[in-house]
């Protein structure tokens, strides 16, 4: 709750006037409580897992061929029946398990130095706590998933996530639960070295998990503004990890690239991209040959 009563004392307090965000934040958290605020969170992820997946889906099953020819697995198909269930089941964990931690986690947040009052941050440091918290979740996602890879962690938990051997954008939160509780650490651990403003940190929760979404549609799409983004590993990098199953010792990374590549673990995928490569030459050398025979 902001400890201002009018804009006229916050400007009084920052020496300034009001950008038009400030005034607008401050109409819409003056009387609103540090707690309800950060419960945003739980009503932001509830839109992000219900709405974000549903163009791919309705893609896939209309079949529209601007789509058709960028899904990775294009032998596999799920049916409407199944990707109901898949939602579901994460609508259950979502009001099971990742609701009711929103709701308790609060303290956590306090404790930290998360902020909701004036001034708003400039979009500069917005953007650069993104990059930090991305980084940071990042590695330590990485590490945290190796350790989901050994028997003992596949077995026990991480075969839940794996059950879609070709992911759609509902299965990205579909998970065992204790697993949605382990990831929430890395989550967690970049707000709490670079504490910033609370709806930076809406914007991380929503970013991370849109990106967490993209990676499982099951699209390589080429108009994807995440094309542009350095070590960004994307749909097509991390399908080949649901692929491959329990066996795999690939593509641990949850945003980028650098982790595997510096640790080693992306040899099976640089592998499996070269060979299918080949495979395509072949197709083209083998389509033209044909072609001058029909000539």
């Amino acid at each position: 709750m902001l400890p201002y009563v009018t804009i006229s004392d916050a400007e009084l307090s920052l020496g300034r006037t009001l950008t038009t965000l400030e005034r607008i934040w401050f109409g819409y958290s003056k009387d609103k409580s540090d707690y309800f605020l950060y419960c945003h969170n739980i009503l932001f992820l509830f839109l992000i897992f219900s709405l974000a997946p549903l163009p791919l889906l309705f893609a896939e099953l209309s079949r529209i061929s601007g789509f058709e020819r960028h899904k990775i697995q294009p032998k596999v198909r799920l049916s409407l029946q199944e990707m109901l269930r898949c939602y579901r089941d994460v609508l259950r964990m979502f009001f099971l398990v990742i609701g009711p931690l929103q709701l308790v986690s609060y303290p956590s947040i306090k404790f930290i130095g998360i902020r909701t009052g004036l001034p708003l941050p400039s979009a500069w440091e917005v953007m650069i706590q993104l990059a930090v918290y991305f980084v940071i979740e990042d590695y330590t996602n990485y590490w945290i998933h190796r350790f989901l890879h050994c028997k003992w962690g596949y077995e026990k938990i991480h075969s839940v996530h794996h059950e879609f051997t070709a992911p759609i954008g509902f299965a990205a939160p579909y998970a065992h639960w204790a697993e949605v509780l382990i990831l929430g650490i890395p989550s967690f651990l970049g707000p709490a070295i670079v504490p910033g403003h609370m709806i930076t940190f809406w914007l991380w929760i929503a970013l991370r998990q849109i990106e967490a979404i993209e990676t499982h549609t099951g699209y390589d799409l080429p108009w994807t503004p995440t094309k542009y983004i350095p070590f960004y590993g994307g749909a097509k990098y991390h399908d080949y990890h649901h692929y491959v199953g329990g066996q795999s010792q690939s593509n641990f990374a949850s945003v980028f690239t650098y982790c595997d590549f510096i640790y080693g673990t992306d040899k099976g995928y640089q592998y499996h991209k070269k060979v299918l490569g080949k495979l395509k030459e072949e197709q083209l050398r083998t389509g033209e040959r044909n072609s001058e025979k029909l000539d």
